[in-house]
């Protein structure tokens, strides 16, 4: 099966589940993708203490709807699960319309969307329809039920290790909840899978991690039970609303200069020239921020299609909303995305530091390396250049930036170089001189 197919299946089977942060079909979610690699499910408990915060209960609705007094269904959770706000408690009354329109949420911008809502973390109720089903709303007074269960249970986190040559690692995450929704982020789970894929198949110098958690509290859970771990994670890539057809967008890590941020941006520009970055929670926020914040300070950046603030249309079209589909996905962009982020990771893991193991300026004609400035002026001086900064001091990456050439012409000094026994290639950097 090929990669496109893999992916559309994933989707198709897993998309419509009622992916709440702890619930039945978030586990039926995790089976179905153990089925693509082998996950290992981190559990914890309703309730336990995971740094600041506490994982929830387990949640569970069992019917939610408004009917006229008379019987008539206006909003039924059985025809689509956003008619529920994820959390909602209960509430069974008769109740006047304008009381009703305190807790009914409605679109913004789409009158035939159902808006995704949630009450993660409070105590109350909330339904959602559309502006056309609002309108029909002209009685009185209407029959409200919301019947929802908060159970313990225990919270689970999807996790796939690919072990490599070192113990320092890369983390790749993508959030498996929002109920009903394609592109947001069950479209970043997937191509995570095939990066993972992708991955598995190859030696790699670093070990690579995927974690698939419910949004924001299962990072933090995750973290805080693998603080152990945290000084060995070099870097990560939160990826989420990739699916849609519009540029990337890379948002940068806290540490906006690190290593892999530079090495992912350099990637990123030259596979999508339409491609724009922004700083840190200043282009989408979501799980990167818990392994960028404070005690914690590992350099994960964020991959998404989302539209630029400017544009009036940010983040997407269909953004938490029942838009968000599998028909408003492109696989092709999808597909395209995992090429870029196994590029960027192939860059991080290749940028290393040149070392000389000649002095004094190379004799390039008896290596036959000798460009004739008088003819091919430019490149002459590139060569030069670049090898003038081969010293062990610099990775590859800064080479090609001070010299204002591409990673791929510092690769091909340094190969040409290597093939002589001119150059060497280390993981860290020598002391400067001087």
């Amino acid at each position: 099966m090929g990669r496109r197919e893999r992916m559309k299946r994933m989707i198709d089977d897993v998309w419509f589940l009622k992916r709440d942060l702890v619930s039945d079909d978030f586990d039926l979610a995790l089976e179905r993708l153990g089925q693509e690699l082998p996950l290992n499910i981190c559990e914890y408990e309703s309730g336990r203490e995971v740094w600041t915060w506490i994982v929830p209960d387990k949640w569970t609705c069992h019917e939610a709807y408004v009917e006229t007094l008379d019987g008539k269904r206006i909003i039924d959770y059985q025809d689509h699960p956003l008619h529920c706000a994820t959390y909602a408690s209960s509430f069974e009354g008769v109740i006047g319309r304008d009381e009703l329109f305190e807790h009914l949420l409605v679109h913004p911008h789409m009158s035939d969307a159902i808006p995704y809502s949630w009450l993660h973390y409070k105590t109350d109720w909330r339904l959602c329809c559309t502006q056309e089903q609002k309108a029909q709303l002209t009685e009185d007074s209407y029959r409200v039920v919301v019947r929802t269960e908060h159970t313990p249970g225990m919270m689970k986190v999807g996790e796939v290790v690919i072990p490599g040559e070192t113990e320092q690692e890369i983390v790749i995450c993508a959030h498996l909840c929002h109920p009903h929704m394609a592109n947001d982020d069950l479209a970043g789970v997937v191509v995570a899978i095939e990066v993972m894929r992708h991955l598995s198949q190859q030696s790699n110098h670093y070990t690579y991690r995927l974690l698939l958690p419910p949004e924001t509290i299962g990072s933090v859970a995750w973290l805080s039970e693998h603080e152990a771990l945290i000084p060995n994670i070099v870097g990560g890539l939160f990826i989420e609303m990739i699916g849609n057809d519009s540029p990337h967008a890379l948002q940068m890590s806290y540490l906006d200069d690190s290593e892999i941020d530079q090495c992912f941006w350099s990637v990123l520009k030259q596979h999508d020239p339409q491609a724009w970055q922004g700083a840190f929670r200043r282009v989408i926020g979501n799980d990167e921020r818990q392994f960028n914040a404070p005690g914690v300070r590992i350099p994960m950046l964020s991959l998404s299609r989302v539209f630029h603030p400017d544009t009036g249309k940010w983040p997407t079209v269909e953004y938490h909303s029942s838009k968000d589909t599998p028909d408003a996905l492109s696989l092709d962009r999808m597909e395209e995305s995992v090429d870029v982020i196994v590029a960027m990771l192939k860059r991080f893991e290749s940028n290393l530091y040149p070392v000389n193991l000649f002095r004094g300026e190379v004799f390039c004609s008896r290596y036959g390396l000798f460009i004739d400035f008088y003819k091919d002026p430019k490149n002459n001086l590139k060569l030069f250049d670049i090898m003038h900064c081969i010293d062990g001091t610099r990775t590859i990456l800064e080479i090609a930036n001070h010299c204002d050439v591409t990673f791929d012409d510092v690769e091909q000094v340094i190969t040409n170089l290597k093939k002589h026994h001119l150059v060497d290639l280390a993981r860290q950097p020598l002391l400067k001189l001087g």
